[in-house]
C-alpha cells in the first residue's frame, strides 16, 4: 500500500505518545524524518519505513525507537540560581537536623544535572562543616543516556564556563587521558564518592504509576522535561510527583515551566521554585 511522508510523521507521533506521552510539533517533520531514517540504518531493518513502525507497534525495536526521539539538551549546573537555593536554603536544614535528604530528578538525561545536585550537597557539607546523608534518585526514558551517565565521563573544556565560581570541578572529577581531543577539550571522569549519591534507573514520566513511595523525597527536580508533553499531561505527570513530594519539599520547575493545579498547595519561594504547603485530595 502507498503512503506518503505524512503518513510517516503522523504514524510516528502516534507511537511516540503512546509509548512515551511526549507530543511532538508540527514543525518537528524534517527530525523526524532524519531521526526515523537514522534508526532504520542503525537497526540494519530491509522493510520500509512503515513496516518497520508497524514491527515497533508490535514490540519491535521499542527501546531503539524511544532512544531516537528523546530530547537530551543538557549541561552542568543549567540555570544554577536552583543549585544556590538547593545549598543556602534546604540543605542546611538537613545538616542541622541530622536528617537524611531524599532527592529526585527526573528526565536526569546524560546526568549532569543530578551530578550537580551531588557536587551542592557535598559544597553544603563543606560549607556548613557538618555531616550530612544524602541520595539522589535519577531516572530517564532513554537507556543509553542513563548508560552515559552512570559511566559518568564527560568532555569537558578548560576555558569553559559551565561550572558556576563556587564549584572547583578538580573536587569532582578525575582527567582521563584521550588522545584525539581537539583544542582545551579534556575527558574527566566523576570520582566515586559522588556517584555513591546516585542512582540510575529507566522511568517513564507517563506511567500511571511511578516506583516510589508517597513522601518520598525532600527535593524534587523536574525542569525542562514538561514542555515536551501536552498541557493535560503535564498536570498529570506534577499531580503524580507531588504525591512524592514530602510537606515542606521543594519543586524545581524549567525557566517556562509552572505548576498548573498545584498553584494553591505551594509557595513560591524563588524563581519557579515551589515549596508544598499541603495535600491535595483529588476527586
Amino acid at each position: 500500500m502507498a503512503y506518503t511522508t505524512q503518513d510517516v510523521h503522523n504514524k510516528v507521533k502516534k507511537l511516540l505518545y503512546s509509548l512515551t506521552g511526549i507530543t511532538l510539533a508540527e514543525n518537528k517533520d524534517i527530525m523526524i524524518s532524519n531521526r526515523i531514517d537514522k534508526l532504520k540504518r542503525d537497526s540494519k531493518y530491509k522493510g520500509d519505513i512503515m513496516e518497520l513502525l508497524e514491527s515497533i507497534e508490535n514490540g519491535s525495536y521499542v527501546t531503539e525507537f524511544i532512544n531516537s526521539f528523546t530530547t537530551n539538551k543538557t549541561h552542568f549546573f543549567r540555570e544554577d540560581f536552583h543549585f544556590v537555593d538547593l545549598k543556602n536554603r534546604v540543605l542546611p536544614e538537613f545538616a542541622n537536623s541530622g536528617k537524611k535528604v531524599n532527592m529526585y530528578c527526573s528526565a536526569s538525561s546524560t546526568g549532569e544535572e543530578p551530578y550537580s545536585m551531588a557536587m551542592t550537597v557535598f559544597e553544603a557539607k563543606e560549607e556548613l562543616g557538618k555531616y550530612m546523608d544524602a541520595s539522589i534518585i535519577a531516572t530517564d526514558i532513554d537507556t543509553n543516556v542513563l548508560q552515559y551517565a552512570a559511566n559518568g565521563v564527560y568532555r569537558f573544556s578548560k576555558s569553559s564556563k559551565e561550572f558556576p565560581d563556587w564549584i572547583k570541578p578538580q573536587k569532582y572529577f578525575k582527567r582521563r587521558v584521550q588522545k584525539g581531543l581537539a583544542g582545551e577539550e579534556v575527558l574527566i571522569k566523576v570520582k566515586d564518592e559522588l556517584k555513591k549519591m546516585l542512582t540510575f534507573q529507566v522511568m517513564n514520566l507517563n506511567d500511571a504509576k511511578y516506583p516510589f513511595s508517597n513522601n518520598q523525597f525532600d527535593v524534587v527536580f523536574c525542569r525542562n522535561v514538561l514542555i515536551y508533553f501536552s498541557a493535560e499531561d503535564q498536570n498529570t505527570i506534577l499531580r503524580k510527583l507531588f504525591s512524592h513530594l514530602k510537606i515542606g519539599g521543594t519543586l524545581y520547575l524549567g525557566h517556562s515551566e509552572n505548576p498548573q493545579d498545584l498553584i494553591n498547595y505551594v509557595t513560591r519561594v524563588g524563581q519557579n521554585i515551589f515549596v508544598k504547603e499541603r495535600e491535595i485530595i483529588w476527586l
